[in-house]
């Protein structure tokens, strides 16, 4: 989750509007897609921090790059152009991604485990912990890391339950020294 108060404003914002327009839902998933845009693409971020371009060409090719987004992001973005606002672009989409799952009841998880998990092991390790952080489902991205050995490594938030066999092994060595 994002620290700038700048992102927080913007990501409120667009909230507010998708939330009167019944569009939480929607605009989060292409939030999720205009997040991914911008960290795959850091040219597209240097491109519109160039003080030298001029606006309107940085704000056709931000209209062009999110065609298909809804005109609500697309003027959120075109606004925080205007105001200078190009640092913290990320930021708000990972906001708003955060209130919109906030508002869904649905939390974010990183599970690290040794193999590629299937979407039968997911659905069910979501069913345990959205219970035990109290949300109604969590959306699961897996890494996978053999040095873990076996076992598994969740972060929910600031949340880490480590299950692993590499931190069992760590704990263990700890303990021994």
């Amino acid at each position: 989750m994002s620290n700038s108060i700048v992102a927080n404003r913007y990501a409120a914002a667009l909230f507010q509007v998708a939330k009167e327009n019944d569009q939480v839902a929607l605009i989060g998933e292409q939030m999720s897609v205009v997040k991914e845009v911008l960290q795959q693409t850091p040219e597209l971020l240097f491109f519109l921090k160039l003080p030298k371009v001029d606006m309107s060409k940085k704000k056709e090719l931000v209209k062009q790059a999110f065609s298909t987004a809804s005109p609500f992001i697309v003027n959120t973005l075109l606004l925080m152009m205007e105001n200078h606002r190009e640092d913290h672009l990320l930021e708000m989409a990972e906001e708003y991604i955060a209130l919109a799952n906030n508002e869904r009841g649905i939390a974010e998880a990183t599970v690290t485990s040794v193999r590629p998990l299937n979407e039968e092991e997911k659905s069910s390790l979501s069913a345990v912990l959205a219970e035990k952080v109290g949300k109604q489902t969590l959306k699961i991205e897996n890494v996978v890391d053999p040095k873990l050995l076996g076992g598994l490594k969740v972060r929910i938030g600031n949340r880490i339950i480590d299950g692993s066999l590499r931190g069992k092994l760590d704990r263990l060595k700890q303990l021994i020294s």
